[in-house]
């Protein structure tokens, strides 16, 4: 027994070290190619709002701010539904039903991006192009209608096992108090697991900021401030898959690795975020 404990700390220990050395060679990776750029001088055009290659501007700004225009779009599509989903599956919905939606949540999850992008591009795209005159479908609005469904699955699922988590812990002393089961969830369970469904707000806001497929797919690829929500956008990955898959030689290559280099710190701020939530209020939650 002590030696399977032990085998089994050390294979623990060597797959971290194993992940902890692959996202540095990443981010190595990534520093490196960028440095040429970020070390010339040429960082003050990279945040410049021109993105016109052929006459030497590389403006990566209109990139970072469609990136968090989306985003945030994405999430005030996912974050009241799922809210909603979590208490109804929580408690306030009929069993059956409850049951039922969260099979279809875990269904959703498994659905490969490139669907909802394919699906969206026949159904939302015509319908807003035929609808509001002026736009041509592909656009802020149906990239992040789409991409708030995409990551509606993350938030509802990370968020249930927050609420049962806590449930788990207060249910009796909710009985105990006379609380019915909507004054419980309401009123105890749901602030009781804010470091959870706030770990699980943050973890969807990752999933939306890093999406590729969606905004290639659905956002129109114009490297422009849009005046409304019907206007084309490009997000910092769509951009990134562009310039790679169009050229692999100018200063336009070059720059996509500083782009690569923001969402790495994105990422890692994101799940830095998490881990700091979970750790220092973790504990106070259940205690509380």
């Amino acid at each position: 027994m002590h030696f399977s404990e032990t085998f089994s700390r050390m294979l623990l220990y060597t797959a971290a070290i194993v992940s902890l050395a692959c996202v540095m060679a990443v981010f190595a990776f990534l520093v490196y190619f960028a440095w040429p750029v970020l070390a010339g001088g040429e960082w003050k055009d990279l945040l410049s709002l021109n993105w016109r290659p052929f006459q030497g501007h590389y403006g990566i700004l209109p990139m970072i701010l469609g990136s968090m225009y989306l985003t945030v779009l994405a999430m005030l599509v996912a974050c009241p539904l799922a809210a909603g989903v979590c208490l109804f599956c929580s408690g306030l919905g009929p069993g059956p039903a409850a049951g039922a939606v969260k099979a279809l949540v875990r269904f959703m999850s498994g659905i490969p991006t490139v669907v909802y992008g394919f699906v969206a591009a026949f159904t939302l795209v015509p319908f807003l192009r035929s609808h509001f005159s002026g736009s041509t479908g592909y656009c802020l609005l149906a990239a992040g209608l789409i991409l708030g469904f995409l990551i509606l699955p993350t938030i509802v699922l990370i968020g249930l096992s927050a609420l049962e988590r806590v449930d788990q812990e207060l249910s009796l002393t909710c009985s105990a108090l006379g609380l019915s089961r909507v004054q419980s969830l309401i009123h105890v369970i749901f602030p009781a697991a804010w470091p959870g469904l706030l770990a699980a707000v943050l973890l969807g806001f990752a999933r939306a900021v890093g999406d590729t497929l969606i905004a290639l797919m659905l956002a129109g690829n114009a490297p422009q401030l849009p005046g409304s929500l019907f206007d084309s956008i490009r997000t910092l990955t769509a951009h990134i898959a562009l310039v790679v898959a169009t050229d692999s030689q100018s200063q336009a290559y070059r720059s996509v690795f500083a782009a690569g280099c923001l969402l790495f710190f994105i990422a890692a701020a994101v799940n830095i975020t998490v881990f700091r939530v979970q750790q220092k209020f973790g504990g106070l939650s259940r205690d509380g």
